[in-house]
Parts: C-alpha cells; sequence; structure tokens
C-alpha cells in the first residue's frame, strides 16, 4: 500500500503472517525516516489544513491529495471523490438500481424481502385483531430492509462528506430506527420493553455486532488491524457510561432497607440520581463529539483515510454509480416514514403476542425488538469489516452502542443486573486492547451474546407474574 501503510512480517506456526501497522504507528517512524533522510512524502496528514489542502500524506498520487469537487448545486458545495455521483436532482431509473444494488451482497438480500413491506401494511390495515401473530411476523421482517435503505441512504449521504462529520452522521440517521420504534413504545406505555430494549439495543450492537465484525474480518485474512485511537476513546466512554448508568441501582441496594427510611423518599432520591447521571452521560457524549470533530478530528481524518486505501473493494466502489444529494434525502424520506408505519403495526401485536404464546418480556425487550432496530447499522459494520475497514467498522458499532448508552440509557433499571452490562464492557474492553481481531474473538462476543438471549427466554414473564399476584390477592379476599 503507497505511503500509508507498512507491513510487519512475523512467523506463526512455520507460516508467514503479514499485519499491517496502524496508520498512527507508520506515522510515527515515517517521521523519524523523514527526519534522517528528508522524505517529504511519507507522512501522513495530522492536521485540518494538511487534509484539505492535500499536505504531508502520501497517498496513490504521490503525496498529492485528489481536492473535494463540488457537486451540482450550483457549485458551491464540496463533495469528496468517493461521493460525487456526477448527477444532479433524482433520476427514477439510476435511483432504483443503485438502491437495488445496494453496497454488498448483504445488503442486497435484504432487498429481496421488500415485497413483505407493503404485505404487512395491508394485513396491519385489512384484518382484524384475532391475526396478531401474521402482523407482527410481517411487520418485524418489514422492519429489515426498511431500516436497510436508511443505512444505505445515510452511507451515500455520508461519503459525501468529510470522514469524521460523515461518520457521526451515517451512525445519527442509523439510529432513528431506533428512536421511532422507542417513541412508539413510549406511546403505549410500554416502559418494560423500552427499558429492555435500551439494554438489548447496547448488549446487541457491543456483542453480537462486533462479534461478527471480527469473525467477517477473520474470513479473509489471519489478522484485522485497527487504530488505537478508535478504542481508545470509545472503550473508555463506553466503561463510563456503564458505570455511570449503575450508579442510582448501586445506591438503591445500598439503602433499601435502612431503617426508619420512606419508601416515597427513596424513590425520589433515585429519580434525581437518575436525572443528574442521565444530563452528566448527554455532557459526556457531547464533548466526545466535539474531540473527535474539532480538537482531535485530524488523527480521525488521517484513520480513516487509511481505512478507505486499504478498502478491499475500494476500486469497485469508486466505480459504482452514487445517489444525488436530492436522492439521498428522498431515500431518507421514503425510509424513514415506512419505519415509522411499520414500527406502529409491530408495537401494537407485541402485548398481545406476549399473553397469548408464552413470549416474555425480557426476551422481546432485550433480544427480538433491539435485533430488528439494529439491522441497518449491524449489516453496514459487517460489510465494512469484510472489506478490511476495522476503523470504520468498530466506529459504527462503538458509535452506536454510545449513542443509546449516553442518550436513552439513563432511561435503563434493573432488568437481569446492571453487572451484566458492565461485564459485557469489560470483555469487549479485552478483546479490543491489543488492536488486533481475529474470528476466534468474534465468536466468543457471540457466544456471549447468546448466553444472554438464553437467560432472557427463560426469565420470568412480568405480565404473568403480575397476573399471578392479582389471582392470588382476589382468592384470598373471597376467603
Amino acid at each position: 500500500m503507497a505511503g500509508a501503510t507498512t507491513t510487519d512480517r512475523r512467523h506463526n506456526g512455520g507460516r508467514s503472517v503479514e499485519r499491517e501497522k496502524s496508520p498512527r504507528k507508520s506515522h510515527q517512524s515515517r517521521s523519524r525516516s523523514h527526519r534522517r533522510n528528508g522524505d517529504a512524502h511519507a507522512s501522513l496528514p495530522r492536521t485540518r489544513h494538511d487534509i484539505m489542502h492535500g499536505g504531508g500524506g502520501g497517498g496513490h498520487h504521490g503525496g498529492h491529495r485528489q481536492a473535494p469537487r463540488k457537486d451540482g448545486l450550483r457549485g458551491k458545495i464540496p463533495v469528496r471523490p468517493e461521493g460525487e455521483s456526477g448527477r444532479t436532482g433524482i433520476h427514477p431509473f439510476h435511483f432504483f438500481k443503485i438502491i437495488w444494488r445496494s453496497t454488498s451482497w448483504l445488503s442486497r438480500a435484504v432487498n429481496v424481502l421488500w415485497p413483505v413491506v407493503p404485505a404487512a401494511l395491508a394485513v396491519y390495515w385489512a384484518l382484524p385483531k384475532e391475526y396478531f401473530l401474521l402482523k407482527f411476523i410481517l411487520a418485524y421482517i418489514g422492519m429489515v430492509p426498511a431500516a436497510n435503505l436508511v443505512g444505505f441512504a445515510g452511507q451515500e449521504l455520508a461519503r459525501k462528506m468529510p470522514h469524521m462529520l460523515g461518520v457521526l452522521t451515517e451512525t445519527t440517521l442509523a439510529s432513528v430506527v431506533e428512536i421511532i420504534l422507542f417513541g412508539v413504545l413510549l406511546s403505549h406505555d410500554s416502559f418494560v420493553l423500552i427499558q429492555g430494549a435500551i439494554l438489548g439495543s447496547i448488549l446487541a450492537t457491543m456483542l453480537l455486532c462486533l462479534g461478527l465484525c471480527f469473525v467477517a474480518a477473520g474470513m479473509r485474512r489471519d489478522e484485522a488491524t485497527f487504530d488505537e485511537a478508535i478504542t481508545e476513546a470509545g472503550s473508555g466512554l463506553l466503561l463510563t457510561a456503564g458505570i455511570g448508568l449503575a450508579v442510582p441501582s448501586i445506591f438503591e441496594r445500598s439503602v433499601t432497607g435502612t431503617a426508619g427510611l420512606d419508601p416515597q423518599v427513596l424513590e425520589q432520591s433515585v429519580l434525581n440520581i437518575s436525572h443528574a447521571v442521565a444530563v452528566l452521560l448527554l455532557v459526556s457524549y457531547l464533548v466526545f463529539v466535539f474531540f473527535q470533530t474539532k480538537t482531535h478530528d485530524g488523527i480521525f481524518n488521517a484513520i480513516f483515510e487509511h481505512d478507505e486505501r486499504r478498502d478491499h473493494d475500494r476500486e469497485k466502489d469508486i466505480m459504482k454509480d452514487k445517489l444525488t444529494l436530492t436522492e439521498c434525502v428522498v431515500a431518507l424520506a421514503v425510509s424513514i416514514a415506512l419505519v415509522a408505519l411499520l414500527a406502529v403495526a409491530l408495537v401494537e401485536q407485541i402485548e398481545p403476542l406476549i399473553e397469548h404464546h408464552g413470549v416474555t418480556d425480557p426476551f422481546m425487550g432485550l433480544i427480538l425488538v433491539p435485533l430488528v432496530e439494529k439491522a441497518a447499522e449491524h449489516l453496514t459494520a459487517i460489510d465494512e469489516a469484510y472489506d478490511n475497514q476495522m476503523n470504520f467498522a468498530l466506529s459504527h458499532c462503538l458509535g452506536a452502542t454510545l449513542q443509546t448508552a449516553l442518550l436513552t440509557g439513563p432511561l435503563i433499571v434493573i432488568i437481569f443486573d446492571m453487572a451484566m452490562l458492565i461485564l459485557s464492557i469489560i470483555a469487549v474492553g479485552n478483546f479490543l486492547r491489543d488492536q488486533k481481531s481475529n474470528y476466534l474473538e468474534g465468536f466468543l462476543l457471540i457466544i456471549l451474546y447468546v448466553a444472554i438471549a438464553v437467560a432472557a427466554f427463560y426469565f420470568p414473564n412480568v405480565h404473568a407474574a403480575a397476573a399471578g399476584v392479582e389471582g392470588a390477592g382476589a382468592s384470598g379476599g373471597g376467603h
């Protein structure tokens, strides 16, 4: 790889293994060489000025970076070459062709499910309430291609922006599915499901998605490498969020049973602490965004440019047709509207499904709901890991987890135990600390997630427990 990468050959069991060094470490070694030999083309960009004007970097063009071009909107909006469509406005044939092609074979396979979307909406409005199981299944399956379109349109839009801003925009747009689903659950007063879905969303991204990324990357290479700047800040903030979310629960357990303590006073104290922690975590996330986009954006932009250069399908991706800015907006508007409609159809079937088919609240909230709400982010991250863009993949995994933990996570109360979340964070941090991954580590993370899913499946049903208590009270009153 020209300019931006160096390799380290090691022997593993008699065979040579080639491992890419991180762009930051490679940059340090090249800087020393530059001081000795006057090599002016070997260093990565370190500042916004270098990135915007092509200074300091050795890419494929002798150290001169291709300047951002303008799109068709009167030539005023700079667009990165990777996101340049060469068109303006909206062209229906190209629009549907690009959407169907999507980003990878996995996304194209998901697009086969599009006929389920109108079928789900038609069944929801046409059939009576007694068909709740059919309505739930169709709405659940239909959410996957709709969420995938949100993720794809967000990815196309992100490619037109500076790297760090694009990653944040793509992650935020992919979280729209989660926000809509949580909003519909709130409108139905499904607080237990919301609490489970928030915790399940964190665990699904942190364990299942990250594990699948490690496995996907390991299918093409012995080891996949990533930069410590991506994992260091993300895993540190994630551990901070986990401990912060546990503070109200720890406080409640510590003072419960204290003589003379009014239960109402305790409840109000826990609520006040939760509000304070929620504000602190929100401030932490805003500082984290400022850190990535303002004070240290040069480092992150260089890392993502390094990832783009080592993309396994880089040449093919550059040659693909791309959506225009207008088409990105149209695709996002349509897909978000479909997600909202399907979310309403889905949520209305959850309560009768739990009551009549033995599905427990924890399994529904902790496993089933998060899997469909995070589908777009998971598909994007897995595709990036498969193409050797591990820094992008980790940014989506950690970024999505942080958004849930710091923005909606403070709503969590104990479902199993906050210890489960903290132990999962510690396990993920342990796998990330060496800046390498392989399929074995991914498999172990998936096993952890499956173990939690099994526990959720056998966890007592809140609806059944409440009904049992009410029945016992009624029979006791009759005697």
